[in-house]
């Protein structure tokens, strides 16, 4: 992850995951642990998949002590397979105690998304669509998990709801209309701004066409209304098609000829990917 956003971004929620999870001290640890011995711990992959976070699982544990340290023997965006020891941290075993379920949970999750983002985007190899993830993220984790789908192989769509317009079915139904939204959306965003609009009919498509929407979403439309919405819309706006879109289906978008996918599923629904420390040991200096 870049180091300015880590600093400006990442850090400040790293903190707070660590002071959820030890509110006034670690009971346990400081219970075996009563001042402090260098020690050494194994970061093992328990099966196989895309590795992302490797900054961010390393940034926990410099938060407690900036003298700590890891060393690496994968990237993130490396394939890794069961059994691969990913690396090893030293540093005073009370801070690899304290942080090492904040560090797996951040590790585990991003590499979850990471994977299931690659096996999706394979099955997409050789096409023109481009697949993008959702604001169906875990609150307060959106900076981790859309960096973990771009890791993948995914890209990203918009990171927030300042970052662009995207007139869903109830800001239609608060206008009025496709065509008034659109309007009410030109007239009020930066001219910087691309605006987006969600339709469900081929009414709402030749609305959206006609009122000049830059991007038009065919959510929840059967592969063959998608074709006909395409072939419809004709290169005057760039389609994205969503709604449910999972690796179980999504081959059946290639043949519609939209230019995006959306899936939620890419952070929502992703599995962790199993990871574990290991092996911790005291070392003498």
């Amino acid at each position: 992850m870049n180091e300015i956003t880590m600093k400006m971004q990442a850090d400040q929620l790293i903190r707070m995951a660590l002071q959820e999870d030890i509110t006034s001290e670690d009971v346990s640890t400081n219970a075996v642990m009563r001042s402090a011995v260098k020690g050494t711990v194994d970061l093992i992959a328990k099966e196989d998949g895309i590795i992302a976070g490797l900054d961010v699982y390393a940034r926990v544990f410099q938060i407690l002590d900036e003298k700590t340290e890891i060393n690496f023997n994968f990237k993130d965006g490396d394939a890794v397979k069961k059994g691969d020891l990913l690396g090893t941290v030293s540093g005073d075993i009370r801070v690899l105690l304290s942080g090492e379920r904040v560090a797996l949970n951040y590790l585990q999750r991003m590499s979850g998304i990471a994977t299931y983002t690659s096996q999706v985007a394979k099955l997409l190899e050789g096409s023109k669509v481009t697949l993008l993830d959702t604001r169906k993220t875990t609150p307060n984790c959106r900076v981790f998990e859309k960096y973990a789908v771009r890791v993948g192989g995914g890209c990203n769509h918009r990171y927030n709801l300042s970052d662009g317009v995207l007139l869903k079915d109830n800001h239609i139904g608060a206008a009025g209309s496709v065509a008034k939204a659109v309007a009410m959306a030109k007239e009020y965003a930066p001219f910087v701004r691309k605006i987006e609009v969600e339709v469900e009919t081929m009414d709402q498509v030749k609305e959206a066409v006609e009122a000049g929407a830059d991007i038009i979403m065919l959510d929840n439309m059967t592969p063959e209304m998608m074709k006909e919405a395409v072939d419809f819309i004709a290169g005057r706006a760039q389609t994205e098609c969503s709604g449910n879109i999972t690796k179980e289906n999504i081959k059946k978008i290639l043949e519609t000829g939209v230019d995006f996918v959306s899936s939620g599923a890419l952070t929502h629904s992703a599995p962790i990917l199993d990871i574990s420390m290991k092996n911790l040991h005291a070392v003498e200096e």
